[in-house]
């Protein structure tokens, strides 16, 4: 008898048809630190958001997001912000797919060409590699030491180089690849 395997959460909604641009982490972590700029950070992450939250950044779970980017323009048009930058472990899955809504939204629905709709580079993960955890809440070293050792070595799992040079060039899988496979395919992409 076949197993029947369900379909990952994204498969409800339709595809984004635009693809917001990538914000460099250092240009990111400046205009939080200097506050130069109104830029929000929406950080998409669900289950595998241990170890911290980039400081000032909105916890929107991508499983829900479609239903409130909507509302989530409404709330950054009328607090002026300039940039709209979306997050999740790698940006690789769920962070550019809920920008790409949100772009759809601000530029068809909206109507707004003013608004920026980005995708941070590299993610948490990369946020963390590139040494910004002091502009996080609820920052963990302890934990993402052991999540990156975890993938670099890939305890009970097949080793690789590329799988290392991808998580450090914050490619990879979307959600932390130590979890197990029934989880992150809930979860990824």
């Amino acid at each position: 008898m076949a197993e029947l395997t369900e379909p990952p959460w994204h498969a409800a909604f339709p595809a984004p048809t635009l693809t917001a641009p990538l914000m460099p982490q250092r240009r990111a972590y400046q205009i939080l630190s200097m506050r130069i700029a109104s830029l929000l950070i929406i950080d998409v992450r669900r289950t595998d958001y241990l170890g911290g939250a980039i400081r000032g950044s909105l916890n929107i779970p991508a499983q829900g997001f479609w239903w409130n980017r909507g509302m989530l323009y409404e709330l950054a048009y009328k607090a002026g912000m300039e940039w709209v930058v979306f997050t999740c472990g790698s940006s690789n899955g769920r962070g550019p797919r809920c920008a790409g809504w949100f772009l759809e939204h601000v530029r068809n629905t909206a109507q707004d060409q003013d608004m920026q709709v980005m995708v941070l580079e590299g993610g948490v993960k990369g946020w963390v590699k590139a040494g910004y955890g002091g502009l996080m809440d609820g920052f963990d070293e302890g934990y993402w030491e052991e999540l990156f050792s975890k993938e670099e070595g890939r305890e009970g799992g097949v080793a690789t180089t590329a799988g290392s040079e991808t998580a450090e060039r914050g490619g990879g899988k979307d959600v932390t690849e130590v979890e197990p496979a029934e989880k992150s395919q809930q979860e990824e992409g």
